[in-house]
C-alpha cells in the first residue's frame, strides 16, 4: 500500500465551502490521473492570541502556557461572547459541509505555526501514518495574520514541504484586477479609489463553482498538544469559548435586558446561514429599498446585515454581487414579485455594491498602512491630538467606565452602548455617534472605542472596525479629518425622531413622551424626574457631557475635539465591522486599563510571545 500524500489546508477568515479558490483548485485536481496528494487534511485553528483558549484546557489543574488574550491599550478581552458563539458556528456549519463531501475539519487550539509544526512532527516521527507533502493557507493583511503566515511558512519550509500562501478571493474587486500594484499607489481617499475601479456593476469576477467531492482525511491524524483538548462537539466548542469570559465582563454596573426589547442581530454564523439572509433580503425587497432604510436603528431588515458572515469568509462579496445581478436580470426565480426585480441595477442594489467596495477599501487601507492601523496617531501620523488616556487619568477612567456601562447622559449613546454589551451588535449610525462621542466630545484615546468594539461585536472585522474609528476620529482616512463632529442630540432627532430606538434599550426613559428629555435626561423638569423615578439618578443629573441641542436648530453645536476641529454631520461608512494585551482582568471597579509604560501580558500584535517580531508590530493593537 502506497504512503498516503497528505495536503493540510490550514482555514481562518476563509470559512466557506462555496467559492473557495483552494478547495476549487483540489477538486480540479482530484480529476486529473496524477495526483500530487492522496488526502486532505483541513484545518482550523482557535488562536491563542486572538481568543482566550484556556477554557480548552484538558483539567482544571492545567495552566495556559499563553498569556491571555487581551487587547494591548485596555485590556479588554479579545474576543467577547457574542463573536465567540458566532465563529463556533461558522466552524462546525463548515465542517459539516467538508463532511458531506467525505472530507472533515479537525479543530486545534493553540498558536497557528506551533500546531502546524506539531502535526508536521508528529507525521514525520510515524511514516506509516502518510506524510504532509504541502500546507496551503490564504494570506490576509493584518500584522499578526501575517505573522501567522510567516510562522507556518517557517515551519512548513524547515520539514522539506510544500508552502504555498493563496490570496483569498471574497472582496468585491479581486486583487488581480486592482487598478494600481504597490499598496503605496492606493488613494488616500475613498472616491478616488472608487472612480478607479467604476462601473461597479461591471467590477467583481465570477464566484467558484461547489466543489463535488474532495480527497478523503487522512486514516491517522495526530492529537491534539497538552495541555489542551480539542473540542469534539458544538457545544463543547462555545463552553470552552466561553468559560474564562466573566459574565459581566469586568463592569460594575453592566446593563440588563430591557423588557420587550429583541436583538437586531439575532443570526447564527455560518455559510449556510449566510446564504440564507442573502436570499431572505432578496425575497423580501429590503435590497432594493437598503439606500432608504440603511440608517434605521430598530429591527432586523433596515440593514443588510452581513458583516459578520463577510467579516470570517462564510460568504463573499462577489457572491452577494452574483445574487444582485439574478434579481436584477429576472435570471432566477430568487424575488420574483420583489420591488425591483428584472428592472436592472437599482439605487438600493448600487448602495449595497457601494458598502461592499468601501469594506474592500479599509482592507486595502490596511494593506498600505500596516501597523499604523493600531496607532494613536494613526494613518495621518498626527501628533496633535492631546488625547485623555484612562490609563493615566482617573477622571478619564470614571468617564470610560460610564460610557462602556451606557450611562453617559446622551441617550443616543447609552442605547447604543446597552444594545452593543448585550446583543453583539448595534447599528452604522449608533456606531458612527458613538465613535465621535467618545474621541471627539470626551477627547479619549479612540483606541479604547476600537478594542472594546473587537471585543463585543459579532461583525468585528479587524479592517474595517480600525479604519473606521480612526475615520471618525479624525487620524485617518477622512479628508475632512477632526472637522466631522456628529452631534448626538441632532442626529437622534434625524435619525429615531420619537425616541423609540433610545427607549427600546434605556428602559428608565420609557416613561418620558418628549424627545428632547429622552436624548437630554438631564433637561427633564424636576416634577417629571420624580414622576419617572428619575430623581437622583447619578448619569441623569450629572451628564458627562451636555451637548446643546435645541429643536428647530440648522444644525447641534459640538465641542471641539482634542486637537482642533470644528462641527460637522454626517458621514460616509459604518464604524465597524460592517471592521494584544494581557494584563489583569478589569476590576469591578470598571475600567481597568493599562499604561504604555506597563508591559503587556498578553498574546497580541506586540505581545510577549513573538519578541522576535515585536519591532515590525509596533504600535499594533
Amino acid at each position: 500500500m502506497a504512503t498516503p500524500r497528505i495536503l493540510v489546508y490550514l482555514l481562518r477568515r476563509d470559512l466557506r465551502f462555496a467559492d473557495n479558490p483552494i478547495l476549487h483548485e483540489i477538486f480540479k485536481s482530484c480529476q486529473q490521473s496524477h495526483q500530487a496528494y492522496t488526502h486532505l487534511l483541513p484545518l482550523y485553528v482557535f488562536a491563542a492570541p486572538q481568543l482566550e483558549v484556556s477554557g480548552f484546557l484538558s483539567s482544571e489543574t492545567e495552566k495556559s502556557p499563553f498569556p491571555e488574550a487581551r487587547s494591548a491599550t485596555s485590556g479588554f478581552w479579545r474576543c467577547g461572547p457574542h463573536r465567540a458563539k458566532f465563529l463556533a458556528e461558522s466552524v462546525w456549519d463548515l465542517r459539516k459541509s467538508l463532511e458531506n463531501v467525505g472530507s472533515g475539519l479537525e479543530i486545534r487550539v493553540g498558536l497557528v505555526g506551533q500546531v502546524v509544526k506539531e502535526l508536521l512532527e508528529s507525521y514525520k516521527q510515524d511514516s506509516l501514518q502518510g506524510g504532509v507533502v504541502s500546507v496551503w493557507m490564504t494570506s490576509e493583511e493584518g500584522v499578526e495574520e501575517q505573522r501567522e503566515e510567516r510562522e507556518v511558512k517557517k515551519a512548513v519550509k524547515a520539514g522539506g514541504q510544500e508552502f504555498r500562501l493563496w490570496t483569498d478571493e471574497k472582496y468585491y474587486v479581486d486583487d488581480r484586477d486592482l487598478p494600481f500594484r504597490k499598496p503605496s499607489e492606493l488613494p488616500d481617499v475613498f472616491t478616488s479609489y472608487r472612480k478607479q475601479v467604476e462601473p461597479l456593476r461591471e467590477a467583481p469576477r465570477r464566484s467558484l463553482p461547489t466543489p463535488a467531492k474532495l480527497p478523503p482525511l487522512p486514516h491517522a491524524i495526530p492529537p491534539q498538544s497538552a495541555p489542551f483538548k480539542s473540542p469534539t462537539s458544538f457545544e463543547e466548542t462555545v463552553a470552552g469559548l466561553l468559560k474564562p469570559l466573566e459574565k459581566d465582563l469586568g463592569l460594575p454596573h453592566p446593563p440588563k435586558f430591557p423588557a420587550s426589547a429583541q436583538s437586531a442581530h439575532p443570526f447564527h454564523g455560518g455559510e449556510q446561514a449566510g446564504n440564507d439572509r442573502i436570499k431572505h433580503l432578496i425575497q423580501s425587497g429590503n435590497m432594493s429599498s437598503y439606500k432608504d432604510t440603511r440608517n434605521g436603528m430598530l429591527g432586523l431588515d433596515f440593514s443588510t446585515k452581513l458583516s459578520a458572515w463577510l467579516a470570517l469568509g462564510c460568504i463573499t462579496a462577489r457572491q452577494v454581487h452574483e445574487y444582485l445581478l439574478d434579481f436584477e436580470d429576472g435570471r432566477t426565480e430568487l424575488g420574483k414579485g420583489a420591488q425591483g426585480y428584472g428592472k436592472g441595477e437599482n439605487k438600493g442594489t448600487a448602495a449595497v455594491r457601494f458598502e461592499l467596495l468601501w469594506r474592500d477599501y479599509m482592507r486595502l487601507c490596511t494593506r498600505k498602512f500596516g501597523p499604523r492601523l493600531f496607532r494613536i496617531e494613526g494613518f495621518r501620523n498626527d501628533t496633535s491630538y492631546a488625547w485623555k488616556s484612562p490609563n493615566k487619568d482617573s477622571e478619564a477612567k470614571r468617564k470610560v467606565t460610564r460610557f462602556l456601562e451606557g450611562t453617559t447622559g446622551t441617550g443616543l449613546i447609552d442605547a447604543s452602548q446597552r444594545e452593543l454589551f448585550l446583543t453583539g451588535y448595534t447599528s452604522n449610525r449608533a456606531r458612527q455617534n458613538v465613535a465621535s462621542f467618545l474621541a471627539k466630545h470626551l477627547g479619549i484615546d479612540w483606541r479604547i472605542g476600537a478594542e472594546w468594539y473587537e471585543c463585543m461585536l459579532i461583525d468585528y472585522d479587524l479592517s474595517s472596525n480600525w479604519g473606521n474609528w480612526q475615520y471618525t476620529a479624525g487620524v485617518g482616512n477622512d479628508p475632512r479629518g477632526e472637522a466631522r463632529i456628529f452631534n448626538p442630540v441632532k442626529q437622534a432627532f434625524d435619525y429615531d425622531p420619537e425616541g423609540t430606538y433610545v427607549k427600546n434599550w434605556v428602559e428608565e426613559l420609557r416613561g418620558l413622551e418628549d424627545p428632547q428629555y429622552v436624548f437630554q435626561a438631564w433637561k427633564t423638569p424636576l416634577e417629571k424626574r420624580k414622576e419617572v423615578n428619575l430623581e437622583g439618578v447619578q448619569w441623569v443629573e450629572d451628564p458627562l457631557k451636555k451637548i446643546e441641542f435645541r429643536v428647530g436648530n440648522h444644525g447641534g453645536r459640538g465641542r471641539k475635539g482634542p486637537g482642533k476641529g470644528g462641527k460637522a454631520e454626517g458621514s460616509r461608512g459604518g464604524n465597524g465591522g460592517g471592521g494584544g494585551g494581557g494584563g489583569p482582568a478589569p476590576s469591578r471597579g470598571g475600567y481597568n486599563g493599562r499604561g504604555r509604560s506597563e508591559r503587556p501580558r498578553g498574546q497580541g500584535r506586540m505581545g510577549a510571545m513573538d519578541k522576535a517580531a515585536r519591532n515590525d508590530a509596533l504600535g499594533a493593537h
